[in-house]
């Protein structure tokens, strides 16, 4: 309980940041549009709207606008529209995701097993059709890779690796060497886990 509730709390943190920002200079940094209610961004190649009055986030879905205010959702895009930097842009060159943080967080992208990656071998083509139903662009490595925007064309490239008798599936993770310009580490393990939803999401024909 008390783990579900600091998420509960970093949200409302994470609500109330924007809440100070000026909507006005954060749509002129965005390129974003912007009325009396909310600031709009894409997420994921998904619309939001984000309220200019408590920061709680929808999302456009099938022509209506939906609850978009998971703990991942929260986190990512409120740090992209706040905290990416006006002078941003994309390098073109991959780095690995463990590369952009200390020596400590390696551990949490290494795992002797991975559910994540089992799930998307065990489905290839249903991996595939997630991974385009985002926009991916197929990259020419990993048994299947695919570069995927995130943010104001910010690329993230996923790597699955297929198992054998001997080594499991391995999922693989590199953003554009400039990701920091745009989100900070932390926040890119919020993206991860929400890519990986939305392919899940894409899966089913």
């Amino acid at each position: 309980m008390a783990r579900t509730d600091n998420y509960l709390i970093q949200a409302r943190q994470a609500k109330a940041c924007f809440l100070t920002y000026d909507a006005r200079e954060l749509a002129k940094k965005l390129n974003a549009k912007l009325d009396d209610g909310y600031l709009y961004a894409t997420l994921f190649r998904q619309e939001y709207r984000i309220s200019r009055e408590t920061g709680d986030l929808t999302r456009l879905k099938n022509g209506a606008w939906v609850d978009g205010n998971s703990y991942e959702e929260v986190m990512t895009l409120l740090d992209l529209v706040c905290d990416s930097r006006e002078d941003r842009f994309v390098s073109g060159r991959w780095k690995d995701m463990q590369s952009f943080g200390h020596q400590f967080h390696q551990s949490l992208l290494e795992s002797p097993r991975d559910p994540w990656a089992e799930t998307f071998q065990n489905d290839l083509p249903g991996f595939r059709r997630g991974c385009l139903a985002l926009g991916g662009r197929p990259l020419p490595f990993g048994d299947a890779a695919y570069a995927i925007e995130v943010f104001d064309g910010l690329p993230i490239a996923l790597q699955l690796w297929l198992g054998d008798e001997e080594f499991p599936p391995n999922l693989r993770f590199l953003w554009d060497e400039n990701a920091q310009m745009y989100l900070r580490y932390e926040t890119m393990f919020f993206a991860r886990s929400l890519l990986l939803n939305r392919i899940s999401e894409g899966m089913n024909p």
